[in-house]
């Protein structure tokens, strides 16, 4: 065997582990990103229901964005590394942006109809949390793209080969999966078929309003 050829053996032995690095890193980046939108999403559920704080409508609208950008990064942990999924998670970004700034400005003077609802967290009001939610997470993804989308083979790089993060991220899935039902459920609670108040939950209210049928 020539000494070409043992050189280029031991590089294609040390070419999977150079490859699987940046993979690991981008795991762990999208890992660590949405255990912190989950934190985010069980801090306001728990708000709810243990401090009785009802989400407004524009709320709700931040909630949904923040479970789409965790779609975004779950579609990342089945399918692999995607500009396109990356894409999908800057949209709803982008839309939380939007909705918190509109929501802050609304209720920055408060007057009769607009005003902060809940408790502040640190001096700051949920709305403008979610502000400096999506500035961090446009800024988050932004790295991402910098640093993962220029690697041709990290479009084939899966789950497969990192056992350990792929059981943590299929947990962390289950659970934002789970409260986001919870969510769900919430919202047709306090909702109905009506317009949505932060006034008490309006379905439960309906049905013990509804007079009993004798036979």
């Amino acid at each position: 065997m020539s000494e070409n050829t043992m050189i280029a053996g031991m590089e294609s032995l040390k070419q999977p582990s150079v490859r699987t690095l940046p993979s690991t890193l981008n795991y762990l980046y999208l890992l660590a990103m949405m255990t912190v939108i989950a934190a985010i999403l069980t801090a306001a559920m728990v708000m709810q229901y243990a401090r009785g704080e009802l989400p407004c409508p524009l709320c709700l609208l931040q909630r949904v964005a923040l479970f789409g950008v965790c779609f975004g990064i779950m579609q990342q942990f089945r399918n692999g590394f995607s500009v396109r999924n990356t894409g999908f998670s800057l949209l709803f970004t982008v839309f939380l942006l939007v909705v918190s700034v509109r929501q802050t400005l609304l209720d920055i003077y408060p007057r009769p109809g607009h005003e902060y609802i809940g408790s502040a967290v640190f001096g700051l009001h949920m709305p403008v949390w979610s502000v400096l939610i999506a500035l961090a997470l446009l800024i988050a993804f932004t790295f991402e793209l910098i640093f993962w989308s220029g690697k041709n083979h990290m479009h084939e790089a899966r789950l497969t080969g990192l056992p350990v993060i792929r059981g943590l991220a299929t947990a962390l899935s289950l659970y934002v999966i789970l409260i986001g039902l919870v969510n769900f459920g919430s919202v047709v609670l306090q909702c109905g078929v009506g317009e949505c108040h932060t006034f008490g939950y309006s379905l439960l209210e309906s049905l013990e309003g509804a007079p009993a049928t004798s036979n």
